[in-house]
């Protein structure tokens, strides 16, 4: 992860062909595949990106996504996500794309010499300490001023919903023990006007926390060599069992597979 809050970044590798069932896209994300296959899956059809090219997806959309490594290899890919407050200081410092319009869906462009470049000077400045907050900013805005000149612009930043708000809270602390009451303490309300605003978006506090957790433990699972114990108290299991149960039932399949 980086250092800087608006913009993240990840590896993910792994040997194990994997599917990712109903993915909610948080933040707007730009990879590209270093090795292996992707494809993003939806009812009305899919799309698929191959080594050397890029994916870029827009927040708020849900994807099934097959990970496919190549035949005795891995699939590698790194990814940077952009914070929608990001995003939106981007459209205030370059206007002049407004007129394009903003991604819906996804997009794809070639992972050529000049992407690598300006991908891997972000990714190093946002992940090296030392590196001020606004050099971090400038080289991640770099990476979207280059995709707009391809013509591929993110959307600007819309009100968060409360789902949304919830997310991005539990995500900064997925170990804790959260509740509603802790939740609506931290956004100044009561617990019954939270859980009355989640539900009207047809959703609930558990099931946030939920989300974050397991979603969480997916990328650390794809990211890191941690052992899957650790993995589950990370994510605010403090039962290996509890864990796996959880993680199979949203995905479909036990952490272990993905440590083979």
């Amino acid at each position: 992860m980086s250092l800087f809050i608006g913009v993240t970044t990840q590896l993910i590798r792994t040997r194990v062909p994997h599917l990712v069932r109903t993915a909610t896209v948080r933040d707007d994300q730009v990879g590209w595949i270093v090795s292996g296959r992707k494809r993003l899956c939806k009812p009305g059809g899919e799309a698929r990106f191959a080594a050397k090219q890029v994916f870029i997806m827009a927040r708020a959309t849900q994807w099934d996504m097959v990970n496919e490594p190549e035949p005795g290899g891995y699939y590698e890919a790194r990814l940077m996500g952009f914070a929608p407050e990001t995003v939106e200081r981007f459209h205030d410092r370059f206007g002049q794309f407004s007129a394009l319009p903003a991604l819906q869906g996804c997009a794809s462009t070639d992972a050529d010499d000049n992407f690598m470049a300006t991908f891997d000077r972000a990714a190093t400045a946002l992940l090296e300490p030392g590196v001020s907050d606004a050099m971090r900013e400038h080289r991640a805005l770099e990476v979207l001023l280059l995709l707009a000149e391809r013509g591929i612009v993110l959307s600007p930043l819309r009100e968060l919903d409360w789902a949304d708000r919830v997310h991005r809270l539990v995500s900064q602390r997925p170990h804790a023990a959260w509740t509603v009451d802790e939740l609506a303490r931290a956004f100044h309300l009561s617990p019954s006007t939270l859980q009355r605003r989640l539900g009207a978006e047809g959703t609930s506090a558990s099931r946030c926390v939920r989300e974050v957790r397991l979603e969480t433990a997916m990328a650390l699972l794809q990211g890191t060599e941690l052992q899957v114990s650790e993995i589950a108290g990370r994510c605010g299991y403090d039962s290996h069992s509890r864990f796996s149960a959880a993680f199979r039932e949203r995905f479909g399949y036990a952490p272990s597979h993905l440590r083979p």
